[in-house]
């Protein structure tokens, strides 16, 4: 007969073998009847903690492996495990110090050196987070989560070829690392190798059909290259990435089915560059819909004067009954949009021309071309460090004759490229006047050219039919395709493209010359 001490010996492995294996449910039984047993078994109250974090339940977890880190608190796997379950409950801090305290009792910890790594990460130290992770790579050369993560903290520093290095590692190391697939799709995507991330992201789609990040990015990929017919589908995954707002309807939604007179609710669910563009769609209703907008505040008054829209609410307004709905971006897949058939007609939106005057009379003042100028976005923008500019690289502008800049930059924007800095440029500036794009509408309508970064200047000027130039990264927006230096969305809009990641004095240098140009204005001229 065995003895009490070999009874839970056994019942301990039988549920660690299950666990190992994926069968939780099982191995959490087996795990309670060794505490059932021994009440102080710490390996079982961390495993079983492990087990409900692996389950999504946090808080079970930091209360399980707590205990066991009490019962012995030298375990450093302990430590490290209950900073893992802490950071799935957004506590980085307490995460971290787990993470330290582990790492103090085993210095050569490469799981709890790449764990410390992610919860640098969550508060913004990339720099210490890469060091974590380059110690658990010398301490476990084929630590596949520290590859992957090194390779994140590579990207966001605009480093994507050494990223892929380590992404292609971790590939090599587990072939079914989805986030892998993920990451190495988009670093191949910002070194220009749109063919190589459209196969990367088929060979993870092939291990994951589902996974709605792959489908999203590889819808990128698809749209950039203007494969539209599947582009379109794919992008439609984005209402099932991870952090998406959930459904805020019963309504069904609008797929491109005739709409025999109901109502239809469209609504912006992105950016206002993407809200403008896309209103474009609005004229192309049959007669007899009845169509809702909503919008953000900031677009209201502007997109007011859209046809045929029968009422234009605010986002966060009561919203009136209606029988389905669309967001604006799903437009172009309803319409079955290909490059060939991009609605592409300008304007389509207007100014207020009692608003035009005016501004014409006080740009009057000015002399030579009247050019508007926008260098940067949205700081919390995903992707802003790469499209907008350090206001220092816009000098060689100042010295150019015939030509007033008037900005059109916000003036609460404090972008990541270039902070609170204004550029070395002589610069009118009425921005302080703009409630909503409205107001900025009826300045660009008076302008003789806009020039800025991929912001919704760029498809406001678009929109109204004014001769535009777009100051394009090397790893554009799908919206301005691939390798083309116009633009079909906007018949008077001229890229300017990075041809390397983060050329801008390239890019500036090109503007300069095209503005002292005289065929520029003529060629100008003829887009109006």
């Amino acid at each position: 007969m065995s003895s009490p001490s070999e009874t839970v010996a056994r019942i301990f492995q039988q549920a660690f073998a299950l666990h190992r294996a994926g069968r939780l449910a099982e191995a959490e039984i087996l795990y309670r009847r060794v505490l059932a047993l021994d009440p102080r078994h710490a390996d079982s109250l961390n495993y079983l903690g492990v087990a409900a974090a692996q389950s999504g339940r946090a808080e079970a977890a930091v209360e399980l492996i707590a205990r066991a880190v009490k019962l012995k608190p030298d375990a450093a796997d302990y430590h490290d495990n209950l900073g893992l379950a802490l950071a799935a409950l957004g506590r980085f801090d307490e995460a971290a110090e787990r993470h330290r305290k582990a790492l103090r009792l085993n210095p050569n910890h490469a799981n709890a050196h790449s764990h410390y790594g992610n919860t640098l990460i969550r508060r913004g130290r990339n720099d210490d987070a890469a060091a974590q992770y380059r110690a658990a790579l010398r301490i476990d050369p084929n630590h596949v989560e520290a590859h992957n993560n090194l390779g994140v903290v590579l990207t966001a520093a605009e480093r994507p070829d050494e990223a892929a290095i380590h992404f292609r590692t971790a590939l090599r190391l587990q072939p079914a690392y989805l986030d892998a697939y993920a990451n190495l799709g988009g670093a191949l995507r910002n070194l220009g190798q749109v063919e190589e991330a459209d196969a990367v992201f088929e060979t993870g789609l092939r291990l994951a059909p589902a996974s709605p990040a792959l489908r999203y990015n590889l819808a990128g990929i698809r749209l950039l290259a203007g494969r539209f017919e599947t582009g379109w589908p794919l992008y439609e995954a984005r209402h099932a990435l991870p952090g998406a707002p959930p459904p805020r309807f019963t309504a069904p939604p609008w797929r491109g089915e005739a709409l025999a007179g109901r109502t239809l609710l469209l609504y912006a669910e992105q950016g206002a560059g993407d809200t403008i563009l896309a209103c474009r769609y609005i004229s192309r209703f049959a007669p007899g819909t009845r169509l809702l907008l909503e919008v953000p505040a900031a677009l209201r008054c502007l997109l007011s004067r859209v046809g045929p829209v029968d009422q234009v609410l605010t986002r966060g307004d009561p919203l009136p009954p209606f029988d389905c709905h669309c967001p604006l971006m799903s437009l172009p897949l309803a319409f079955g949009t290909t490059v060939d058939s991009i609605p592409g007609e300008t304007p389509y939106l207007d100014a207020d021309p009692d608003a035009v005057a005016v501004w014409r009379q006080r740009l009057a003042a000015l002399p030579g071309r009247r050019v508007g100028l926008a260098w940067a976005g949205n700081p919390d923008y995903a992707d802003d460090r790469r499209r907008s500019i350090p206001p220092e690289l816009l000098a060689p502008l100042g010295i150019i004759k015939g030509v007033s800049f008037v900005s059109l930059q916000k003036q609460d924007a404090v972008s990541s490229a270039g902070q609170t800095a204004l550029p070395p440029v002589p610069l009118a500036d009425w921005s302080g006047e703009f409630d909503d794009f409205a107001d900025t509408a009826a300045l660009i309508a008076a302008l003789d050219l806009v020039i800025g970064v991929d912001t919704a200047v760029l498809h406001l000027a678009g929109a109204l039919g004014r001769p535009a130039w777009l100051l394009n990264r090397f790893d554009p927006h799908f919206l301005w395709l691939q390798a083309r230096d116009d633009s079909p969305w906007y018949p008077t809009l001229r890229q300017f493209r990075q041809t390397a990641p983060g050329d801008w004095p390239a890019v500036i240098a090109r503007v300069a010359a095209a503005l002292t140009d005289p065929q520029t204005w003529r060629a100008q001229a003829a887009l109006c």
